[in-house]
């Protein structure tokens, strides 16, 4: 098999989807995901114990599965990738054990991939042209930051993140506000369709100039999260749909309007839109709106590869092969917390 399309198997249990993707060069061949979130959905949030009993039990069904639906067999990789960091520890552990062991049986090359970069990367799966600098806007539970990619392999860096909650993060608390299901993110977006997003006036934060001095690309959702809060309480008739929908495009304006700015700032000509925040409906249809206005590429995933899957580990472990990039050395150490960019751990 020729080294510009290695094959390559990626897991990914950083929270509560057990997701295993196989992808040759730039070619998607499976992409098999089970997801516990209905046994977490009656605490309101993921609990962790649950979460990593779910993966222990899942894991080798996905990957058999994803075998079959690419038609592959496991000598048949050139490698394994898995997320390393962030998430949830336990989670990460029987991810990261089961890749490890079959990098060593298989005496295959491991890398173990930053699950940020790797949400990014999913956007290499999209067509074959060529991989361009942009700029990335990523939104999802736990993050909300605007990053600078240069290559996927050594030049990723953080323009700026959420100091609070992230936009996913709110998305849930102001569903439970609005006595919605868990997960928020799907239901608002359902909800909203059916109300107006000019309805209410809610805050816009870090968005003002003398936020913008501090906080150019910095991000900040808890106080729309508590307006969302106060405004209910007082206006106990008003319908949920508006609320809804204007929290939503209160979220979508920030985030849009913050991720823009960079692709003009850094002259750069392509807004990447990744994470589960990214499957909103309100959120593609503005983003595509807008670049059409200024000019700007706008590229978002499918929907499917938005959320957490292993599809986007796999991308940036079929990246790493070709590029002959380091792999990490089996027994790294996997970690709950990023504080970088860097696409692999355990590597200098």
């Amino acid at each position: 098999m020729l080294k510009e399309e290695p094959l390559v198997l990626g897991i990914e249990t950083s929270c509560d989807e057990t997701a295993v993707g196989i992808v040759q060069g730039r070619k998607l061949l499976a992409n098999v995901i089970f997801s516990s979130v209905s046994q977490h959905a009656k605490f309101g949030g993921v609990v962790p114990e649950i979460a990593s009993r779910a993966h222990l039990e899942a894991m080798i069904p996905v990957i058999s599965n994803a075998l079959d639906e690419a038609n592959v067999k496991l000598n048949d990789l050139d490698g394994i990738a898995v997320t390393g960091a962030p998430g949830l520890i336990g989670a990460l552990l029987v991810g990261t054990s089961a890749a490890s062991g079959l990098a060593l049986a298989l005496n295959k090359p491991l890398y173990a991939v930053n699950h940020l970069v790797a949400h990014v990367a999913v956007d290499t799966l999209s067509d074959e042209e060529p991989i361009k600098p942009a700029i990335a806007l990523l939104v999802s539970g736990g993050h909300s930051s605007i990053v600078k990619v240069g290559d996927f392999i050594s030049d990723v860096n953080s323009l700026g993140n959420t100091i609070d909650d992230a936009a996913g993060e709110a998305f849930d608390k102001v569903a439970r506000l609005l006595d919605l299901p868990f997960p928020g993110g799907p239901e608002i977006d359902n909800l909203a369709k059916l109300g107006n997003p000019l309805a209410i006036e809610f805050p816009q934060g870090l968005t003002l100039k003398k936020d913008l001095v501090y906080h150019q690309y910095d991000f900040s959702f808890s106080g729309l999260k508590t307006a969302v809060s106060r405004y209910l309480k007082n206006n106990p008739q008003i319908k949920k749909e508006d609320v809804a929908a204007s929290f939503q495009e209160a979220v979508a304006q920030v985030l849009l309007s913050k991720a823009f700015a960079a692709v003009q700032n850094f002259g750069m000509e392509r807004l990447i839109i990744a994470g589960g925040v990214a499957a909103n409906s309100r959120l593609r249809h503005l983003a595509l709106e807008k670049g059409k206005q200024l000019g700007i590429e706008v590229r978002i995933p499918a929907p499917i590869l938005c959320t957490d899957n292993g599809a986007m580990v796999a991308a940036l472990g079929s990246l790493a092969v070709s590029s002959n990039a380091t792999p990490t050395p089996i027994g790294f150490e996997a970690m709950a917390v990023s504080t970088t960019f860097a696409p692999f751990l355990g590597v200098n």
